[in-house]
C-alpha cells in the first residue's frame, strides 16, 4: 500500500507555545485571524481592546464557528460585543489561546468552516 502525504492548502497551526504560533512555516507573535483558506493580522492588542467592530469583521468572513483564543487565560467578552455573531447564527467558543489552537486544528481536519481569532 502506498501512503501519500496530505498537502492540503488549509492553514494548519503547526506549532504553538505561550509566545507564538507557526502557520505554514511562518512564525507569528501577534493577534491573528486564521481560517482554512484565510490568514490575516488582527488589530487587537489585548483582550480589553475588543469592541463590536472586531466581531463585525469576524462575521464578514462567514464562518460557521468562531474560536476566540483570549490569550494565556480564558476571558469572556460581554454578549453586546459579539452580538454580530449571534445575529448571523455564527457559533462562538471562548478559550485560552493554546486550547484554541488545538481545537482549531481538530475542526479543520473535520472539514469545518472554522475561524480562530487568536489574541496575543
Amino acid at each position: 500500500m502506498k501512503l501519500h502525504l496530505d498537502r492540503t492548502s488549509a492553514n494548519n497551526i503547526q506549532r504553538y507555545d505561550r509566545d507564538s504560533v507557526v502557520i505554514n512555516e511562518q512564525n507569528y507573535d501577534h493577534s491573528l485571524i486564521v481560517m482554512p483558506e484565510y490568514l490575516s493580522d488582527w488589530d487587537v492588542k489585548n483582550f480589553d481592546d475588543l469592541d463590536i467592530e472586531h466581531f463585525k469583521r469576524l462575521r464578514a468572513l462567514q464562518p460557521e464557528l468562531v474560536i476566540l483564543g483570549t490569550g494565556l487565560q480564558q476571558q469572556f467578552p460581554s454578549p453586546q460585543l459579539y452580538a454580530p455573531l449571534i445575529e448571523a447564527n455564527i457559533g462562538l467558543e471562548v478559550m485560552d489561546r493554546l486550547a484554541a489552537c488545538r481545537t482549531y486544528n481538530i475542526l479543520v481536519a473535520e472539514g469545518r468552516k472554522v475561524l480562530a481569532a487568536l489574541i496575543f
